[in-house]
């Protein structure tokens, strides 16, 4: 396996990375408003998630790939391998990652995410000082 193969493993990875970091936080986020959790309240966090929720509908609107999925792709590519026919894990997490489905779908699903996480910031707003669990 080549450099730009592992690379597009590694893109993937990372891209996977986010979009559990995104579903998550929401489920997160949620239960713990609904638990009383108080580390959810944590203002950082909260921001990192929203901005990432917002880019990705942004990106949705716009009609951009993530640009990690160009990055993937193009290193995919130089690697000599189809798009969607990496290393195992590459193809697993990939099938994870992308579903066949027309443009507005993700737009719609996109939007409708961004508002789930802007109304869980409504309802359970972070909190200055609020801090993080400890391991």
């Amino acid at each position: 396996m080549n450099i730009a193969a592992l690379l597009a493993d590694l893109v993937l990875a990372v891209h996977a990375a986010v979009v559990a970091f995104v579903v998550l936080g929401l489920v997160l986020v949620v239960a713990g408003g609904l638990r009383g959790w108080r580390w959810i309240r944590h203002r950082r966090l909260r921001q990192a998630h929203l901005a990432t929720v917002a880019l990705v509908a942004l990106q949705a609107w716009l009609g951009q790939l993530c640009p990690l999925t160009v990055w993937e792709q193009a290193l995919r590519r130089r690697a000599g391998q189809p798009v969607c026919d990496g290393s195992f894990v590459a193809c697993w997490l990939d099938r994870l990652l992308y579903l066949e489905a027309p443009w507005w779908a993700f737009v719609a699903a996109y939007t409708l995410f961004a508002l789930a996480v802007a109304a869980a910031w409504w309802r359970w707003p972070p909190r200055p000082g609020t801090r993080l669990p400890a391991h």
